[in-house]
């Protein structure tokens, strides 16, 4: 096989392209390959000789990131943003001991036999969060991810995986797709990335948001082959209760942290209208029971005020999207305790670009709900959360800190870099028992994840530094480990 962009052969060993049926024993023996393929890569090359095939034009691979410090590590000469949405301070330092933060001594002390890191006056803060992304699918053209072999799907988004986290995103909450792999592989240190709350397989109705089959292969027999789209984990068809078990409990099986269910039409779909109804309210029910049942929640893909109350009766903990909601359905989130993770869809040049009219005219009826949505959000003192369903286009994940700064028409600032530290850290803890990473995140605070970024910004003035990562972002620690530190320049 060539690679399309960089003409250069890549062959992945003993793999042969193959069928691969969700929780069968051929994708569990795929996956094997390709995590033993990417060990074998790392112990000859490293992980840059790994990924520098798959370069999409982009900056150079980095260097691997430090291992954690032996001793422990003492920003000193700093202003803190905690993550709470308070005013950055001063007259403080932040102590990491391994993976943690140990405390926040005064600027005054000092600790005996640490390693200090002088951030040279400038802006700590967390490392942000992006509570709706999509590993497997962001920067993947529609037509690659549906035709892909596995295997490239993974090593492509790795390479994504890592540019995210040299973005300030240490953490991110999937929103569907086979993230289940690379989550693994990042969390064993092999390649560099974010931490990843992954959904799995989108769990969808016939013809609903998650039905990509084309219009040649409906009908499907009972006893059928499932679609490519289902094999490979990116979503999966499922019709009346027992059906909605099935599929939730097989993302349980394979490592889901929280289910992610459509219950609605959306912009981006061939097939169904952004205004319809998906799952009757059963079939939602079951969906959330079989994620209760194993301490965790579901997630709901809806826009309209009747999905998003089907949704809140039926037991769904957040809804994504839902800029069409109006004023009964966000009084309804309020009574109910539902989180509301809300995308900056403005119809501007961070938008997706669609060919035909029905769906530019989709796009309109989205953007003009959002203001309300953030109106809305705030007037009723909704739990919001924050993120960007980048979605099959290469061209946007560079914007993803800048799809943030811009929402400061809406948000003070502090406030608003709350929702993607502390607040998105919150939102990721629905998990409960099924969090596979249970300290705080976030936040800066005794016990949490050291993550953190030391940046050339001020929030009192605005997040525009944030959409300029290469240059803003001096320092960038994930797990105690640093990945980035001009600081010294």
């Amino acid at each position: 096989m060539t690679h399309p962009r960089h003409n250069l052969p890549w062959t992945f060993g003993p793999i042969r392209p193959r069928a691969c049926h969700c929780g069968s024993a051929d994708c569990g023996r795929l996956h094997q390959r390709v995590m033993a393929d990417m060990s074998r890569r790392l112990f000859l090359g490293g992980v840059a000789a790994t990924m520098a095939p798959f370069a999409l034009g982009q900056a150079a691979t980095p260097p691997a990131p430090q291992a954690a410090a032996p001793r422990p590590v003492l920003l000193t000469n700093l202003r803190l943003f905690d993550g709470s949405g308070q005013a950055a301070r001063a007259g403080v330092q932040v102590l990491i001991e391994g993976q943690a933060i140990k405390a926040l001594p005064a600027a005054a002390e000092t600790v005996e036999g640490a390693q200090v890191i002088d951030c040279q006056g400038k802006l700590v803060m967390p490392g942000l969060i992006d509570a709706h992304w999509h590993t497997m699918l962001a920067a993947m053209p529609q037509a690659v991810a549906m035709t892909a072999d596995l295997g490239y799907l993974y090593l492509a988004a790795a390479q994504e995986a890592q540019r995210t986290l040299l973005r300030g995103f240490t953490s991110v909450r999937d929103a569907g797709g086979p993230a289940f792999a690379l989550k693994r592989a990042i969390d064993e240190g092999m390649v560099p990335g974010p931490r990843i709350y992954p959904s799995g397989a989108m769990v969808s109705q016939t013809s609903g948001h998650g039905d990509f089959r084309l219009r040649s292969e409906v009908p499907r027999a009972a006893n059928e082959p499932l679609s490519l789209v289902e094999r490979t984990g990116i979503a999966m068809i499922a019709d009346g209760e027992a059906e909605v078990l099935r599929r939730v409990r097989e993302q349980l099986m394979l490592g889901a942290t929280q289910i992610k269910m459509l219950a609605g039409g959306g912009v981006a779909s061939l097939y169904d209208p952004l205004d319809g109804l998906q799952f009757s309210e059963r079939e939602l029910r079951a969906g959330v029971e079989a994620a209760g049942d194993w301490g965790t929640y579901v997630m709901a893909h809806v826009y309209t005020p009747k999905g998003i109350q089907r949704a809140i009766r039926a037991g769904v903990r957040s809804i994504e999207h839902g800029q069409l909601a109006d004023e009964d359905s966000v009084r309804m989130m309020r009574g109910e305790g539902v989180w509301w993770c809300l995308q900056p869809f403005l119809q501007d040049e961070d938008s997706n670009a669609y060919p035909d009219a029905a769906r530019r005219e989709s796009q309109r009826q989205v953007a003009q709900g959002t203001v309300r949505a953030y109106e809305m959000a705030q007037k009723h003192g909704i739990q919001t959360g924050w993120g960007t369903d980048i979605l099959f286009n290469p061209r946007n994940t560079p914007t993803q800190g800048r799809q943030l700064a811009k929402l400061t028409r809406f948000y003070d600032p502090h406030t608003l870099l709350g929702q993607a530290t502390g607040r998105n850290g919150e939102l990721l803890a629905l998990s409960g028992a099924r969090n596979p990473y249970p300290r705080t995140v976030g936040r800066i605070v005794p016990g949490a994840w050291a993550d953190l970024l030391v940046a050339d910004g001020d929030p009192a003035a605005g997040l525009d530094f944030l959409a300029d990562p290469e240059r803003n972002l001096r320092l960038i620690m994930k797990d105690g480990k640093v990945y980035k530190n001009t600081l010294s320049a």
